[in-house]
């Protein structure tokens, strides 16, 4: 039984996009390891912003500053 967990940072996932990784999970799962996409769990977590630090700030005052998680498409 695959069990995945997500942890992202409360930050607007939608619901559509949730979908979309715990069906696309579930499909990786399946086709590189042979598992039952019945018996695979996929959990998703919400941090809040002032619970998630890294590089020795919290994530909402690194928001603050302007730096955030989005790809830089340049």
């Amino acid at each position: 039984m695959p069990y995945v967990k997500i942890e992202v940072t409360r930050e607007g996932v939608t619901r559509t996009q949730k979908q979309q990784l715990i069906a696309g999970i579930t499909k990786l799962i399946t086709d590189i390891l042979g598992k039952d996409p019945n018996l695979t769990h996929i959990v998703i977590q919400e941090i809040e912003l002032d619970d998630w630090g890294f590089a020795g700030e919290q994530v909402s005052v690194l928001r603050e500053k302007g730096i955030t998680a989005q790809k830089n498409n340049s």
